[in-house]
């Protein structure tokens, strides 16, 4: 069954758990974004107690990165397993996975689990050399690409060349960045236009969002790279905080930039966090981080027809300006 809408306020953060309870599901497959915003509303899933789940086998996410945060809360009040994995509409079905259907497979935080069968996976540096075990770098996919994925761009084949093949010359680029641990599990980071450039230090925001997602008072997080004159860039979080959290905007921004400083270093250069009422977002919940970076940098930019809510635009650019982060 399809279930259309937001899974809060519908009408309340329990309206999943529900219709699961409701029909009996077996499966429930939603974006990450759906359980943040479940995570948001009801922090302590008191709703999730209101209805028996028994029929309810596993919980899958995809569309965007599955934080270690998000997992970690879902796994813990739905004692269901979580199967995160990673595909791309050019792969038609999972590169990556926990394959269920075979074993399941212990899984790691962060993780989409291993590539399946038909895949290659292989994490490259940008001249196309093979990286080491949890070194981060290009997600790619040795050619030739198994049955199901793209084989060309209707009528422009050498757009599917440029866009995909001619990076790294015998390898699919996913445009995604991120690792293979020692044991072969798979840690997608983000798009690798995602990755800033701090004093000559290539970061990964993802490995920042992981981290201030980590913080108890967050609900969902979003890390940009702005444009700065000395540094090239340097990174900004966005936070949505969880209901009923009470924390000042100076507390909060305090506390992440330790935190960050602890985990990556002084080198990330993590200094400001604005706490925002709502992210702008696709209609499926991606995050629109160009757009952000748009406003930020002072440029025309086009609203794309996927927002949820053009509003959202007017909302963010307001909290930037009020913290001098537009450039004029």
């Amino acid at each position: 069954m399809l279930y259309e809408g937001k899974p809060v306020y519908t009408p309340d953060a329990g309206a999943f758990w529900r219709v699961c309870a409701e029909y009996k599901v077996k499966a429930l497959f939603a974006a990450p974004t759906a359980f943040r915003a479940i995570r948001k509303e009801d922090p302590d899933a008191e709703l999730l107690k209101n209805y028996d789940l028994n029929t309810l086998e596993r919980i899958y996410m995809a569309g965007e990165r599955l934080d270690p945060a998000t997992y970690d809360w879902t796994v813990a009040h739905s004692g269901k397993p979580v199967i995160d994995h990673w595909w791309q509409t050019e792969t038609g079905w999972a590169i990556s996975a926990n394959p269920a259907g075979i074993e399941l497979l212990p899984t790691k935080a962060g993780s989409a689990t291993v590539p399946v069968p038909g895949y290659q996976v292989a994490i490259l540096d940008h001249n196309g050399q093979p990286l080491a075990a949890n070194q981060q770098g290009n997600i790619a996919l040795k050619l030739p690409l198994p049955p199901g994925c793209l084989t060309t761009i209707w009528q422009n084949p050498e757009r599917f060349n440029s866009g995909y093949l001619r990076q790294f010359p015998g390898y699919y680029a996913s445009g995604d960045g991120g690792y293979l641990d020692e044991d072969g599990y798979l840690f997608v980071m983000g798009r690798t236009d995602d990755v800033i450039n701090v004093a000559g230090h290539r970061l990964s925001t993802g490995e920042m969002e992981e981290i201030v997602a980590s913080h108890p008072a967050v609900a969902e997080c979003c890390v940009i790279g702005l444009a700065d004159p000395l540094k090239g860039q340097q990174p900004v979080g966005f936070i949505l905080l969880k209901n009923g959290v009470d924390i000042t905007e100076q507390q909060l921004q305090t506390e992440l930039v330790q935190l960050v400083r602890e985990q990556i270093g002084a080198l990330a250069c993590f200094k400001q966090a604005l706490i925002v009422p709502r992210l702008p977002k696709t209609r499926s919940g991606k995050i629109l981080r160009k757009l952000l970076r748009q406003i930020a940098d002072g440029e025309d930019y086009v609203i794309p027809s996927t927002i949820d809510d053009p509003a959202s635009l007017s909302e963010i650019a307001g909290c930037m300006s009020k913290r001098g982060l537009i450039s004029t």
